[in-house]
């Protein structure tokens, strides 16, 4: 009954996410894959992407996205939950012990995340030509590549992202949830508080895996699939011997702008619909 709860919690909390957040997400993923030259800066890719393709382009990949988040948060959510029985029977968790159900998490839901951001990359990775596809046609083309090289390319990096990046999630979010209570004792935390929380959280994660989400994007992006074992490494140094150590972090600034509201109502929607449902279900 608890993961039901946490899987339909999470589909909630994930289509919060995707709306708050898809504008910053597409200027963030066209400053990581955007050739060289094209942009001055994160204010450069708002301006030219709204003049040339209108207000709406900035949610150009949304729909993969929003399709794919229930599948995707359910999953976090509930492996998040099992996780945390499995490292410790007791209620009460270390904030070591929430990390590390929160990095396992993290690599379950790379299984969903990975495919669900290939076509979001691909789709942000349009300019508005004439010559721009729809997801349908997106996907066929992916598709060729076969599941491995195709709908699944960019998996590896993808869950040595997800690793670190959820177990900073759920340990910021835990860490500031409880400041919270130790300095307003005997009271339920207001959503303002989950807000807060959880927007903590949302930055704690980009800072502990951002290098790799660019890696990620380049890669889903490529042309041609990538060979061999070592292609994070690879890619790795292709962006440091082409931009330097600060092509590493190009797009930092969007994320973390975006995730303040993503992640706070991503938080806040989960504990709220969480507590509904518990409440005024038979879950």
């Amino acid at each position: 009954m608890t993961v039901a709860l946490d899987l339909i919690a999470g589909s909630i909390a994930g289509a919060a996410q995707v709306i708050v957040g898809q504008p910053l997400d597409t200027i963030k993923t066209r400053a990581q894959i955007a050739p060289k030259g094209m942009f001055k800066g994160n204010w450069d890719i708002f301006i030219q992407t709204v003049r040339k393709e209108g207000i709406f382009a900035l949610y150009k990949g949304m729909l993969s996205p929003l399709l794919g988040i229930a599948g995707v948060n359910s999953l976090l959510f509930a492996s998040y939950a099992v996780s945390k029985r499995i490292v410790s029977p007791f209620p009460e968790k270390s904030l070591k012990e929430i990390a590390l159900a929160g990095g396992m998490a993290g690599a379950a839901n790379a299984i969903l995340a990975s495919p669900v951001e290939m076509f979001k990359v691909r789709m942000q990775g349009q300019y508005g030509a004439a010559g721009d596809q729809r997801l349908r046609a997106v996907f066929a083309e992916v598709a060729k590549d076969g599941l491995r090289r195709g709908v699944m390319r960019g998996y590896w990096v993808t869950v040595a992202r997800e690793i670190p990046a959820y177990a900073a999630f759920y340990a910021g979010f835990e860490y500031q949830k409880r400041r919270w209570l130790a300095t307003h004792p005997n009271q339920s935390i207001p959503v303002y508080a989950l807000v807060g929380s959880g927007s903590f959280g949302g930055i704690c994660y980009w800072l502990a895996c951002y290098p790799l989400d660019v890696i990620k994007s380049r890669v889903q992006l490529a042309k041609t699939p990538p060979s061999g074992i070592n292609y994070i490494a690879n890619e790795f140094r292709t962006i440091l011997s082409t931009q330097g150590f600060k092509g590493l972090f190009i797009g930092l600034a969007p994320s973390l702008l975006r995730t303040i509201p993503a992640a706070g109502a991503t938080f806040a929607m989960f504990e709220l619909s969480h507590e509904y449902l518990s409440k005024h279900t038979k879950l």
